[in-house]
């Protein structure tokens, strides 16, 4: 049986945004049981250069629904990127998941060498789908969603891998 660009993407994505979902609930739960501001954990960062748990959480989004959309060679959605508070991102969340679910399989699948451009600052690449999803977003996806996990869990949330990881199946 081989695997569809389909089936080595979308499915994958959706995982990993319910669980970063599904952590943010317990981090919510861990600033109130706790009693200290949300913030404390929206706005750390491992390193005063890299991002805050905030814009780690849209660049997951960012990298899912870019993705998606240009393996499927549709428009980009749009987000306003103004999110500040746990309810704020996991609707953010919402959003992604609701348009990764309205991508079908024949929109991605026989796409693997098609060409997909991405913009990068001021640039423009070009990269072959299945090359763009295995180098690019899949890499990224996960290392954003990592480094979320890891703020959280450096500032005390009780999680563990298998939240990161989330529901198999």
């Amino acid at each position: 049986m081989s695997l569809s660009l389909y089936q080595i993407s979308v499915p994958s994505m959706l995982r990993q945004l319910r669980a970063l979902s599904a952590i943010l609930d317990k981090a919510g739960a861990y600033a109130s049981e706790h009693k200290f501001a949300p913030s404390a954990l929206l706005q750390a960062r491992l390193y005063p250069d890299m991002y805050d748990f905030i814009q780690q959480v849209r660049a997951v989004t960012e990298m899912a629904m870019g993705g998606a959309a240009r393996l499927a060679n549709v428009e980009v959605p749009k987000m306003d990127d103004t999110e500040a508070s746990f309810d704020e991102l996991k609707a953010r969340l919402a959003k992604t998941i609701a348009f990764l679910e309205s991508v079908k399989p024949g929109q991605i699948d026989g796409r693997e060498d098609a060409d997909v451009a991405i913009p990068m600052g001021r640039e423009t690449r070009t990269l072959k789908a299945l090359a763009y999803l295995q180098g690019f977003v899949m890499p990224n996806l996960y290392f954003h969603a990592a480094t979320a996990y890891s703020l959280l869990r450096h500032n005390g949330v009780p999680i563990g891998k298998r939240d990161f990881i989330g529901v198999l199946g």
